[in-house]
C-alpha cells in the first residue's frame, strides 16, 4: 500500500493531520509547504512517512499510488494528480471541466471549505452548524473510525525559554478577530500570583517554536498552532474562540475552551470588529486558567 497526503498549511492543520499516519498502511509520502518539512521529519515511531517539500515535488512525478488523501483547495495541487498514477482519491481534484472540485466521500469536511459546492456563504453556514471534530470527519470520510489518535509531533532540544504558563496572544494578519483584547492584563494578574508567565518569542524553526511550548506546563492563546502543539506535547491549555468553530477542535482531554457569546456574529469573519475582542471578559478567562490549572490530570 502506497499512500500520498499533499496538506502543505496552514501549520496547524498539518498537525492535526498527522492522526491519519496512525492508521495508513504501507509507505506514506507527505506532500508539504516547505516552512512545515521539519514538522513531518523524523516521526517518533513513523518509520514510513516521507515528507516532501513543495519545492522538491517533482520528486512524485511518475510514481504510482494505491490512495491519494488531498487535503488542499487550490489548482495547482489538484493539477499534481494529473503528473501521477494512483487508484483511489479521497479529497479535492480537478474534474473533465478544469474546475476544482472533491469527491462524494470527503463532503463532509469540503462541503464547509472554500471549495463548497454550496458556495462560501452556505458553507460557513454549515460550517457553524458543524458539531464534528475535524478528525472525526477525515476519518470517516476514508471509512475508519477516530478514536482519539494523538497528534505526532518531532522530538527537541530542551530550548531555552521556560516557565509555567506560555502565552500566545497573537493569531496572525488573517484572523484579526483571534486576537483577545485582555492578554496583557491577564498576564499580568497571573504574575502577581507568582506564576513564570512568558509571551513566546518568534523563532526561525518550528522545533525551536514546538521546544518553548514544551517547556512550560500550561498554554493560553487563541485558534491557532500553538494550541496544537500543546496538545500534541500533552500540555493542558486554555482556548479563546472568537470567531472560528470550537467544535472542530478534538480537545484530547487537556483543553478548555471559552466561547465568545457572540460567536454566531463574528463566525468566519476576517475583518476586524472592536467589539468582539473584548466580548469575552478577563474575569472568565483568568477564573477559568486557575480553575483548570488545578484539576487533577
Amino acid at each position: 500500500m502506497k499512500t500520498l497526503i499533499i496538506k502543505l498549511g496552514a501549520t496547524g492543520d498539518v498537525v492535526r493531520t498527522t492522526t491519519l499516519l496512525h492508521i495508513l498502511r504501507g509507505e506514506v509520502l507527505w506532500l508539504t509547504a516547505d516552512h512545515n518539512a521539519g514538522l513531518l521529519s523524523d516521526l517518533p515511531g513513523i518509520e514510513q512517512c516521507k515528507c516532501i517539500p513543495w519545492s522538491r515535488r517533482q520528486e512524485i512525478h511518475g510514481i504510482s499510488f494505491d490512495l491519494v488523501i488531498n487535503l488542499e483547495d487550490s489548482l495547482d495541487t489538484g493539477e499534481i494528480l494529473n503528473e501521477i498514477t494512483f487508484g483511489k482519491v479521497f479529497g479535492a481534484y480537478i474534474n473533465t471541466d478544469g474546475a476544482l472540485t472533491y469527491t462524494a466521500d470527503s463532503s463532509q469536511w469540503f462541503d464547509i471549505s472554500l471549495i463548497s459546492k454550496y458556495g462560501k456563504a452556505r458553507a460557513d453556514e454549515l460550517k457553524l452548524e458543524n458539531r464534528q471534530t475535524y478528525q472525526k470527519m477525515i476519518f470517516q470520510g476514508i471509512g475508519r473510525k477516530f478514536c482519539g489518535e494523538p497528534y505526532l509531533l518531532p522530538d527537541t532540544n530542551k530550548g531555552e525559554l521556560s516557565g509555567d504558563i506560555a502565552v500566545a496572544p497573537k493569531s496572525g494578519s488573517v484572523w484579526p478577530m483571534k486576537n483577545w483584547a485582555y492578554f496583557e492584563d491577564l498576564v499580568k494578574k497571573l504574575r502577581n500570583d507568582g506564576y513564570a508567565v512568558n509571551y513566546l518569542p518568534n523563532r526561525d524553526t518550528i522545533l525551536e517554536h514546538i521546544a518553548d511550548i514544551r517547556n512550560h506546563k500550561y498554554l493560553i492563546s487563541g485558534d491557532s498552532l500553538p494550541m496544537h502543539i500543546a496538545m500534541g506535547s500533552g500540555i493542558k491549555c486554555l482556548t479563546i474562540f472568537i470567531c472560528t468553530s470550537p467544535w472542530e477542535i478534538y480537545d484530547y482531554g487537556l483543553q478548555k475552551k471559552i466561547v465568545s457569546p457572540n460567536l454566531n456574529k463574528y463566525f468566519y469573519r476576517r475583518d476586524f470588529d472592536p467589539e468582539a475582542v473584548t466580548s469575552i471578559s478577563l474575569d472568565e478567562v483568568y477564573e477559568t486558567v486557575i480553575s483548570h490549572m488545578g484539576e487533577r490530570d
